[in-house]
């Protein structure tokens, strides 16, 4: 596929644009879901806990499928590992939407998890071995588009389809796409050979990892559930995940390059700053977009779809900053596009911690319009510079790894911000109600029940505001990994 020095070729871009139709599905489907829980627990005869299964799962799946994403493309042809992969989300899916039961859906949804588990390395992968580092940046923006847009359109598209079809056509909704990306990656897409017949399944690798990244996100997603990182499940589960890890480096350090995520990756500058940067990203981005709906449906008593249409000047501004990102990551290295983004970020996001129940929204709006042109370039450049400096047979090595640390830190900061939030609120209702019984409010009854009222929806939005600061600090500290990213500026 031939670039004409720093121009992008048309072949190129369509390659791109397939790639990320592909990915689009998986994305929009994995937001999508979180608005039928209710629908689902009455429709299925279940209840909250075990409908939950349906995300945790999904999510589960993912991670494990990820470490044999390099293994595929070390013995078959990429195109076929990303067609194969996007049939079998259609395959999911259709299960899914004719699930009778909830253990059906729940195993459907671990089919669909694995799919998107290799569909999303490959997204990346396909990209960096089509392209070369001169115009990484403005590729990386085009395929982020569905990782920008998925969170921000797809409980809009959920609460709609819940509202006035039903949960099944959250599933169905995905056929369509699918199949429109399965003729377009036959029609349009090149072949990339493979890269290593010969090579032979790091299986011990592949566990190890999957096992480590699948326990750690369980343990992480308990704390959420459980609004305590010190519940036994969760502790349980990241210290047998840390000394997976261990056993994974151990494994790794004898095995060299055979392993499937090489030691040596940790040896680029890049690529040690991207992963912690992609790690700590999970609270800016994704603890923020956990939080944000909660916070105009609580604290601001919007519906479910409302509150999704709120967003859309976030997802505006990440849509506005997403080409000149990319652009200025090719021209100036990903370093100061960071750096820069972190900064807008943090002015977009700290004045949520001021921010109450009667704000105009056109004020909410400017600053979520602030927040979404920083926010949409943190992530890209971040991806684009974990493969700076690799060779051709480490990119998808680089890739599992990226992604791995990416997967970890976005249920981490979901359930950072979810835990501190819910912990806050908890122990200020709690130390309000025993002020109220020992009588240190003096109050008449006719004017207790407003009070009690108006306190309790206080608490809740300052537990909110408290999220949104630990938010801003988080985009703070991203500068210190930054720091070890590339420069192409000419000193």
């Amino acid at each position: 596929m031939k670039k004409q020095g720093s121009l992008v070729s048309k072949d190129l871009m369509t390659v791109a644009w397939v790639l990320v139709l592909g990915a689009m599905a998986p994305l929009l489907d994995s937001t999508m879901v979180n608005i039928a829980i209710h629908s689902l627990v009455k429709d299925l005869n279940s209840n909250v806990a075990i409908v939950q299964w349906t995300i945790t799962g999904y999510v589960l799946a993912t991670g494990i499928a990820v470490p044999f994403s390099s293994w595929l493309l070390n013995k078959f042809d990429g195109k076929n590992v990303f067609l194969a992969g996007e049939m079998l989300f259609a395959i999911g899916s259709i299960l899914s939407a004719l699930s009778p039961n909830i253990n059906f859906l729940i195993a459907a949804r671990l089919l669909q998890g694995f799919a998107g588990g290799l569909i999303m390395p490959l997204l990346t992968t396909l990209l960096v071995q089509s392209t070369g580092p001169e115009i990484m940046g403005r590729m990386m923006a085009t395929v982020g588009l569905p990782i920008i847009l998925g969170p921000l359109i797809g409980p809009v598209i959920g609460g709609i389809i819940v509202k006035y079809l039903s949960w099944q056509w959250i599933f169905w909704i995905n056929v369509p796409i699918a199949i429109m990306a399965i003729l377009l990656i036959i029609w349009k897409m090149p072949n990339y050979p493979a890269q290593n017949k010969k090579a032979r399944m790091d299986f011990i690798g592949i566990t190890l990892l999957a096992a480590a990244s699948t326990t750690m996100i369980y343990g992480i997603v308990k704390a959420s559930k459980d609004a305590s990182f010190t519940n036994r499940t969760t502790l349980f589960c990241l210290g047998i995940g840390f000394i997976l890890m261990l056993l994974y480096i151990v494994w790794s350090y004898f095995y060299q390059d055979k392993a499937v995520l090489p030691l040596n990756l940790f040896k680029h500058r890049s690529f040690n700053g991207s992963v912690i940067g992609l790690f700590i990203a999970g609270t800016v981005l994704n603890g923020a977009m956990l939080i944000l709906p909660l916070f105009f449906q609580d604290v601001r008593h919007m519906s479910v779809m409302m509150a999704g249409l709120a967003l859309i000047p976030q997802g505006a501004g990440m849509l506005v900053s997403r080409p000149l990102t990319g652009k200025l990551t090719d021209k100036i290295g990903a370093k100061y596009v960071v750096l820069s983004s972190l900064l807008v970020t943090f002015i977009g996001t700290l004045p949520f911690y001021w921010i109450g129940q009667n704000t105009a929204y056109w004020v909410i709006a400017c600053v979520l319009f602030i927040r979404g042109i920083g926010a949409g370039g943190i992530l890209m450049p971040l991806m684009a510079d974990s493969y700076t400096g690799m060779t051709s047979s480490q990119i998808p090595a680089a890739s599992i790894g990226a992604r791995i640390v990416q997967n970890i830190g976005s249920a981490f900061g979901s359930a950072l911000i979810a835990t501190l939030v819910t912990m806050y609120a908890t122990n200020k209702i709690k130390l309000f109600k025993q002020q109220l019984v020992a009588g240190k409010f003096h109050l008449t009854p006719a004017h207790t029940e407003l009070f009690v009222s108006h306190h309790l929806a206080l608490i809740h939005l300052q537990a909110f505001q408290q999220g949104f600061l630990i938010t801003s600090i988080a985009a703070l500290i991203i500068i210190f990994p930054t720091l070890l990213l590339t420069n192409k500026i000419k000193k």
